[in-house]
This record gives structure tokens, C-alpha cells and sequence, in this order.
């Protein structure tokens, strides 16, 4: 899947602090948190790397995505993934483009696009 890449010279618990608020300077909220090691950890016992699912939304452009087609629900929230690696940390941002493909949305999903790859801009500054 193609996506918005960065990775930063920063441990993934300052990382996150980073990408939320960059994030935020764009509009985007978090609606959701999947810790998927802590996951793991939990429910299989077992140990894996640093990685967090965060789930990005910015309600102006979700209710207009909505308002266009409503099957756009099926691909909200946008994830924002964070793997880390020691004091470096991988982020990938779900590019909308390819989330929601057609003429109809085509121009909301290259606004939502160009503010997430501002955020990522912000991002890569900090690391």
C-alpha cells in the first residue's frame, strides 16, 4: 500500500508526541490507539518491537468525504503507523489518494493528502 514514509532519529515514545502534534497543526485528531506490542504481550505472551496503529481524523474533511459517498466510513479513520527501532522510528501515514479513488473524491483526497504530507514535513524537522 502506498503511504506517506518518514522515519526520525528519535525513540518511538518521543516520536509519538511529535507526530500527534503535528498532527494537530493540520486538523488531524486521534480517535483511536492500538499498542500492538503491549497487544501481543497481553493476549499471545509474546515480544515484538515498538508499534503503534494511531487513528488520524480531521472532521472537516470526513464529513465532506462522507457527504460525497458514504462507503468512505469503510477507510476512517486514517492510520498513522509508528515502528520503532531502538532511537529511530518508522511512520507511515495511509496516503488518501489511495484510500479513496475516483473523480469524486479526487480533490478532497489531495487536500487531505497535502496536510498529511505537511504533518510529515513537520515530522521529519523534529528527528
Amino acid at each position: 500500500m502506498d503511504g506517506i514514509e518518514i522515519t526520525v532519529e528519535l525513540p518511538i515514545e518521543r516520536a509519538e508526541v511529535v507526530v500527534r502534534e503535528a498532527l494537530a497543526s493540520q486538523g488531524f485528531g486521534i480517535l483511536t490507539e492500538i499498542d500492538v506490542a503491549a497487544t501481543f504481550k497481553a493476549k499471545l505472551g509474546v515480544e515484538r518491537t515498538p508499534l503503534k496503529i494511531l487513528g488520524a481524523c480531521n472532521p472537516h474533511f470526513a464529513y465532506r468525504a462522507l457527504g460525497l459517498d458514504p462507503s468512505v466510513a469503510l477507510m476512517l479513520p486514517c492510520n498513522v503507523v509508528l515502528a520503532g527501532d531502538g532511537e529511530r522510528t518508522h511512520v507511515s501515514i495511509a496516503d488518501p489518494r489511495t484510500l479513496m479513488p475516483g473523480d469524486a473524491l479526487a480533490l478532497l483526497a489531495d487536500e487531505a493528502a497535502g496536510r498529511l504530507s505537511e504533518a510529515a514535513g513537520v515530522i521529519g524537522r523534529a528527528g
